[in-house]
């Protein structure tokens, strides 16, 4: 698993913020998608204060600074800055004030400015970092959208991932990556995309590299997906038991998530693009509650208790 942070630099580069003090030469990293409107802190309660959050002031903290008289006004701003954070943003596009630069460059804090408002910025910028802080996996496998379900399909080297993968992309499904799955989680939920070298190729044996979009048009690409299913494909082995209903559920982890796994024995004459269409369809009908294996037993169930009363 990727230990991540992100450089100031970066950040505010790719959220569109305005510089106004860097804070000094060492660099600054975030490691923390938490943002703290400082509104107790500024009238003077720190009880709590959590130094890792990025911290943002908008009209409310603005107005309340600027009715208070200078002196005062200056006490409150530097109780501020000699708490630690990682930077200051000042959001509305509202003018810098001459104490928040003179107390950014005494304690060395980085100071921005953002054009959106508060509450835009504050969602902007948890959103950008609860993707960009998750935790990272890189798995051996391909990921693909079928039916509008993110199925990764895993397995051993040569047993066929790739060609039933380019299969399910010529019925007119989504390729997202081939050969390495990068995971991240968000939330509850995982979130898989290809590494910026391999978006939208693939490798096939015999044929090489491909370009899917080239050959199947931009819609046959995507940049990410919800991992909701893992088919993992393996050779048939004759000695081990296969389950022919699917009662029962099996799950792989991932980041200490569980995901529905489904195990199909690879043969030859097998249809694999098909039945991973079937499986995608019957994970749906599962996610809806209604399951075609327990259903199925019931019924044979409630015949055969028919028979024994004579029924």
């Amino acid at each position: 698993m990727k230990a991540k942070g992100i450089e100031i630099k970066k950040f505010c580069h790719d959220l569109g913020l305005e510089p106004i003090y860097d804070g000094g030469e060492e660099k600054i990293y975030l490691t923390s998608s938490s943002v703290n409107r400082p509104g107790l802190q500024l009238y003077g309660f720190y009880k709590h204060f959590d130094s890792d959050r990025i911290q943002i002031i908008g009209k409310v903290e603005h107005s309340y600074l600027n009715q208070l008289d200078k002196d005062e006004k200056r006490i409150r701003v530097e109780q501020l800055f000699e708490h630690y954070f990682p930077c200051f943003i000042v959001a509305w596009n509202l003018e810098i004030d001459d104490i928040y630069l003179e107390m950014a460059k005494k304690y060395k804090r980085v100071l921005l400015r953002s054009k959106k408002e508060t509450s835009k910025t504050m969602n902007k910028i948890i959103n950008y970092l609860n993707a960009y802080l998750a935790p990272t996996i890189s798995i051996h496998g391909v990921l693909v959208e079928v039916f509008g379900v993110g199925v990764l399909i895993t397995g051993s080297s040569g047993v066929g991932k790739s060609e039933t993968a380019l299969e399910l992309i010529k019925r007119g499904h989504i390729l997202v990556s081939d050969d390495v799955v990068e995971i991240r989680k968000i939330g509850d939920d995982l979130i898989g995309n290809a590494p910026d070298m391999l978006k939208q190729y693939m490798e096939i044996r015999g044929i090489g590299i491909i370009d899917i979009r080239t050959l199947y048009g931009i819609g046959a690409v995507k940049e990410s997906v919800l991992i909701e299913m893992n088919v993992n494909l393996e050779h048939w082995d004759s000695e081990k038991y296969y389950d022919r209903l699917g009662v029962e559920e099996s799950y792989v982890q991932y980041l200490k998530q569980d995901v529905p796994q489904v195990v199909i024995p690879v043969t030859s004459g097998r249809n694999l693009a098909i039945i991973i269409e079937a499986a995608a369809r019957n994970n749906r009908l599962k996610a809806m509650g209604i399951n075609s294996a327990q259903e199925f037993c019931d019924r044979v169930m409630e015949n055969n208790e028919n028979k024994e009363k004579g029924l």
